[in-house]
């Protein structure tokens, strides 16, 4: 579990880095640039370790699907609280195909 939990911390500052600017448009694109390089930093000291220590119990495909999983949990919540839009059926309908990745992926075949 200590994989999903860096996976996901690492993944609320990339979300943070990627569209977190998004509410602050009148600021200079530099400084954004600037500031989402920061916050990008601190994401990789929590991705880094997670791949690296997932590694020992996961393959690379089942790490990336892993980080897809909570990539898109972690962007829709900032989507919804921080972006305030709204979530659709079409997410939830889009969601369940990732699940259905997640079960491909790691289905002893």
């Amino acid at each position: 579990m200590i994989t999903v939990l860096l996976l996901t911390v690492s993944n609320v500052f990339m979300t943070f880095a990627w569209y977190g600017h998004l509410k602050f448009k009148d600021q200079p694109l530099w400084i954004v640039i600037l500031a989402s390089w920061g916050i990008a930093f601190l994401e990789y000291c929590f991705m880094v370790p997670a791949n690296r220590w997932g590694s020992t119990q996961f393959t690379t495909t089942q790490l990336k699907v892993i980080q897809e999983v909570v990539t898109l949990m972690v962007f829709c919540g900032f989507s919804i609280l921080y972006l305030k839009e709204q979530f659709r059926w079409n997410y939830a309908a889009g969601f369940l195909c990732i699940l259905a990745a997640v079960f491909f992926v790691f289905k002893k075949w």
